[in-house]
């Protein structure tokens, strides 16, 4: 079977970086497909962390309500000491606030995050192919043709670009031949189980701390009766992964012959790995996720990033497909390799502190949630971009809570939610600027907000009544903010607006002969 007319992208690899992608994609009308070497969904809860930044990118890729409805806050931490628990607050609960509604890190067991993205998947119209296994690559400047292994047997697919999300091993990257540099310890071995327990409170993340690192750990699952098991196993201990030795480990190990372990769901032996690609692709096909990047497990760090590389790349791609310069496709590794390297050596320093017994390998903070990586330095924000008193061309655009005209209560998210770009003007010169600024019939299109002075073409008119939007994006004078479709700042303009702004459009979108006046209300 072959697929002769040539797709927009395929993706292999149906984790949440892959699917993230895949949604990202479909909701932009591309001809997609996913393809999975697995038979069927990942079952496990291996990476059960999902970080703020993480919550608003599923809000806006419109999962969030599955993952919020399927997970919880983190409980705390209850140390075992002997015949005593002693309490530890791993993080600080927060509330929701103007610039940042999801404060709080997520708990949810993989295997449900990867089925709201699946669900939402389904929804606009696509399904994975699971069962399917890339065999060969092969890529001229035009076109990728990839053999795959399916269950009606070998096909041949074209695709204008491919992206693999196919995780540590991957496929992609090994037919690339892409370096993966770091290392594997073979010796430090952890066992993972989720299992039915009984003989344990839920209410706690139970820690069994032993000297030169080792530990037995039990965090509930939330929606299920299930804890997720971890046990840091001695140099040369076998794995026992049977339901009666593995209750004869956890007892000797906790001490209490209550607890028992039943109806187990998933299990593996975790070896960490701390692996960067020597880069993220070659020609038209890239890689993303695990594939680029694997990290070792403290900190819930490794979901969260390719979930993210997946939401930096998806828009890239889709405004190349409609004509922008390929030079922006470009950008994606030198946005995300030196986060992902970044987040490395933040996961690890976290992994060896446990192994010291060091409590604050425990604790989380804002460095985990990742609210203030920055792209500020990269090639689409040159350090001598414009800047507000509080955000810097690069950032993450904060929430703000706004004034609709009959004084309902409206978020910024809201405006920024889809595959749109955004442009806020707060003031009159920006306001006249936004009526002025050009904006291309092809790719992303651009919804235009109006914040305190009125504007004709303005999808949006508002008030900052309660004054959150000039105090948290740091706003003092007339100001047009350029919000990417990934919710980063792609432009600030303070001075000469309209033409500073001109010039930043250009290496985002397709070119000047494919501009025309959008009409108003035409954001995507």
């Amino acid at each position: 079977m072959n697929h002769h007319t040539p797709l927009d992208v395929l993706i292999t690899g149906s984790g949440p970086t892959g699917t993230a992608l895949a949604v990202d994609l479909a909701r932009r009308g591309l001809d997609i497909r996913i393809v999975s070497k697995s038979e069927h969904a990942f079952d496990g809860s291996r990476a059960k962390g999902v970080q703020p930044r993480t919550l608003e990118v599923l809000e806006d890729l419109e999962a969030l309500d599955a993952v919020l409805a399927g997970g919880s806050t983190y409980p705390l931490i209850g140390i075992h000491l002997g015949p005593l628990a002693a309490p530890w607050r791993m993080m600080r609960n927060r509330k929701p606030s103007a610039d940042v509604p999801y404060p709080n890190t997520w708990l949810i067991p993989q295997y449900s995050t990867d089925r709201a993205l699946h669900d939402r998947l389904e929804q606009l119209g696509r399904h994975i192919e699971f069962g399917t296994e890339l065999l060969e690559l092969a890529q001229d400047t035009d076109l990728v043709t990839a053999k795959v292994a399916g269950p009606d047997g070998i096909e041949e697919i074209t695709a204008r670009y491919v992206v693999g999300a196919d995780g540590g091993s991957s496929a992609v990257r090994k037919q690339l031949g892409i370096g993966f540099t770091g290392s594997t310890d073979e010796q430090d071995r952890m066992i993972i189980v989720d299992a039915v327990t009984t003989g344990l409170s839920r209410d706690r993340w139970h820690m069994w701390p032993r000297t030169g690192g080792k530990f037995t750990g039990a965090c509930p699952l939330p929606g299920s009766e299930l804890f997720q098991w971890m046990i840091r196993l001695d140099t040369g201990e076998e794995p026992m992964l049977d339901e009666a030795r593995l209750n004869e480990r956890i007892r000797s190990a906790t001490g209490n012959r209550r607890i028992t372990l039943s109806d187990i769901r998933w299990t593996s032996v975790f070896r960490p790995n701390i692996r960067l690609a020597e880069s993220y692709g070659q020609g038209r096909v890239f890689i993303a996720g695990d594939a680029a990047h694997v990290h070792p497990p403290a900190g819930a760090q490794g979901l969260n990033t390719g979930i993210q590389d997946a939401y930096n790349l998806g828009w890239k791609l889709a405004q190349v497909l409609a004509g922008a310069d390929p030079a922006l496709l470009d950008t994606y590794e030198a946005e995300r390799m030196p986060i992902a390297a970044a987040v490395l050596g933040l996961s690890t320093k976290k992994y060896d502190g446990v192994a010291k017994l060091d409590p604050s390998s425990l604790k989380r903070g804002k460095d985990e949630q990742q609210l203030a990586l920055t792209y500020f330095g990269g090639p689409l924000a040159p350090a001598d971009s414009g800047r507000t008193t509080t955000l810097r061309v690069g950032d993450r655009a904060p929430d703000a809570v706004l004034t609709g005209r009959d004084g309902e209560r409206i978020r910024l998210f809201d405006a920024f939610r889809g595959p749109h770009f955004t442009a806020v003007a707060h003031g009159l010169g920006a306001a006249d600027a936004l009526d002025r600024l050009e904006w291309p019939a092809a790719g992303a299109q651009l919804k235009r907000i109006a914040v305190g002075s009125p504007a004709e073409r303005a999808d949006h008119l508002l008030a900052d009544s309660a004054g959150t939007l000039a105090r948290v994006h740091g706003l003092t004078e007339d100001t047009l903010l350029l919000v990417r479709p990934d919710g980063y700042i792609g432009h600030i303009a303070t001075e000469d607006i309209l033409t500073s702004t001109r010039a930043a459009v250009q290496a985002l979108t397709p070119p000047a002969r494919s501009r025309t006046q959008a009409s108003p209300g035409g954001a995507a």
